[in-house]
């Protein structure tokens, strides 16, 4: 999937297992030498599409992001590590919608930690599925 997109090419970022990571390089630093809060962005919205995909082997169905709520915690000056979690009563609602009208919305939480495991940012990004 992600190998599909040239964004995320273009950024760096690459999957390792279940999880997405961004590697920091110059042209993705921000004016205090961190990573820019739109690499950060995208590294989290991509990991949740991954997480969706993982979740739902589904591959005829079309996914859009709907909204997203993010919080930026700190800076991220080393190599940083996206993982994702969709709550299970969330997985058993959203199946159902699915099934019964064709369409349906879920959540998914990511969070992104830096090379010392302290939290850069936590994030919930809500998408918009149909058949």
């Amino acid at each position: 999937m992600l190998k599909n997109i040239e964004f995320v090419k273009h950024l760096g970022i690459k999957q390792e297992g279940n999880s997405l990571t961004l590697e920091p390089r110059e042209e993705l630093l921000n004016h205090l030498g961190s990573i820019h809060a739109g690499a950060l962005f995208t590294l989290a919205e991509s990991q949740s599409g991954l997480s969706l995909i993982e979740q739902f082997s589904k591959t005829d169905v079309k996914a859009l992001l709907r909204g997203s709520s993010i919080k930026y915690k700190a800076e991220a000056k080393s190599k940083i590590k996206a993982t994702g979690h969709i709550e299970p009563k969330n997985i058993e609602k959203f199946t159902n919608q699915l099934e019964k009208k064709g369409r349906a919305l879920i959540d998914v939480s990511v969070e992104v930690l830096d090379a010392e495991q302290n939290s850069v940012l936590t994030a919930t990004f809500n998408w918009f599925i149909s058949l």
